[in-house]
């Protein structure tokens, strides 16, 4: 049953376009069908996972000019599935929509060195981190400060993993540096974290500020295997967390949903990255809140009147569902007859034609309602070792 809310009148087919097809534009998709709410999405292919479910496709890459101009021409409003856009070339259509964010306050969060630049400049808390030129330029003295092992990032397109590489010794270091050219990647000292946090929130056009339950990540070979919400954090860190947040959505006049990761350790509260857009540890929220994360975005970009933010439940776990090796015994329909069968279990699968090592084929989400962190978590892990049973993480699996 749809949701009533979409009072706008548009002059546009569409009220909202969404440039990318992937699961995050599919689930996007899925909240504005509750709403009411036409979507046209900017994808490669029929077969992605928005494209399923989208009111209209433009099949054209994403970062095919034309094939924004297109979508432009038939959306009131332009949303991102990811930060990987041309904001340079897109600058020449805002005359003729409204991109949310907009793209000034996207541009300094399009890849990780202006990121970097952006935190430092608002003397946030970060790991200490180098471009590779600037890391070779360094006199002797200022190199010791330096210690292994130290993390190089690319300076584009990392997730799930991909892009991090852990350097642990000097020969590692001289093998890295000539094989990878200095401009496309930047060296981050190691951080030595106790646990890994993220924050989701939304910033509407009249700046309220609205966020999630924090949540602690655990990662399989640095990609996230679980979510469990709330984390148990203090008081403090809290206000902390929520006070980057609103720094950095104030300081950009963001309107959006917006998600950071942090590291917390003896460090304190650090800035890993921050993500301009719903983000793989809000999925949670479609269960477990009255406003999911894509729901904000789509209520934001769409003029409707954007819930507060509540909790259904005392907490929430979530599980990726990452692709498997060819060989694994149980079919992936196989896996999803028996996941279903757990009692609570809420399965979001992708759509997505192909298993490969790895992929995220879609998440299962559990709400939880025992009344204290440490119950919540003992819940957590037994519901996790049951669908593991079933659908292991392949990384701790070799089957």
């Amino acid at each position: 049953m749809s949701i009533s809310g979409n009072i706008n009148n548009y002059s546009k087919p569409y009220p909202i376009g969404i440039i990318g097809g992937g699961q995050l534009a599919l689930m996007l998709v899925e909240a504005a069908k509750e709403r009411d709410v036409k979507v046209c999405i900017q994808t490669k292919s029929s077969d992605d996972p928005a494209a399923l479910k989208a009111d209209k496709v433009i099949h054209a890459d994403p970062l095919q000019i034309k094939g924004n101009k297109t979508l432009i021409k038939n959306c009131e409003k332009v949303i991102f599935e990811n930060e990987w856009v041309k904001i340079e070339k897109l600058k020449q259509f805002c005359s003729e929509v409204s991109f949310i964010p907009n793209l000034d306050a996207l541009n300094p969060l399009v890849d990780r060195i202006s990121q970097k630049r952006f935190i430092d400049k608002l003397n946030l808390p970060s790991p200490k981190w180098l471009s590779i030129s600037d890391y070779a330029n360094l006199a002797a003295e200022d190199l010791k400060a330096w210690k292994f092992p130290i993390m190089a990032k690319s300076f584009k397109g990392g997730y799930d993993g991909k892009g991090n590489k852990k350097i642990s010794c000097k020969e590692e270091l001289d093998d890295f540096l000539s094989l990878n050219k200095s401009e496309e990647w930047i060296f981050e000292e190691w951080i030595d974290y106790e646990k890994e946090i993220a924050l989701i929130g939304s910033r509407d056009k009249d700046g309220v500020v609205r966020v999630f339950p924090i949540v602690e990540t655990f990662q399989s070979n640095n990609v996230c295997h679980w979510v469990l919400s709330p984390a148990e954090t203090s008081y403090e860190i809290d206000l902390f967390a929520y006070n980057i947040f609103s720094s950095i959505v104030n300081d950009l006049n963001y309107v959006g949903v917006l998600g950071i990761e942090f590291f917390f350790g003896k460090s304190g509260l650090l800035i890993n990255e921050i993500a301009p857009r719903t983000h793989n540890s809000g999925h949670f929220s479609i269960e477990a809140c009255n406003s999911s994360q894509f729901d904000q975005q789509i209520c934001i970009s769409a003029g409707i009147k954007t819930p507060d933010i509540n909790m259904n439940s005392k907490g929430a776990l979530m599980i990726n569902l990452l692709g498997l090796r060819k060989n694994h015994s149980l079919k992936i329909q196989d896996r999803i007859d028996l996941l279903s069968n757990i009692n609570g279990a809420n399965i979001h699968w992708y759509g997505k034609s192909k298993e490969t090592f790895g992929r995220k084929m879609g998440h299962i989400t559990f709400l939880l309602n025992e009344n204290n962190h440490e119950k919540r978590y003992e819940k957590a892990l037994s519901l996790k070792k049951e669908v593991n049973h079933v659908w292991p993480s392949p990384y701790d699996s070799k089957k």
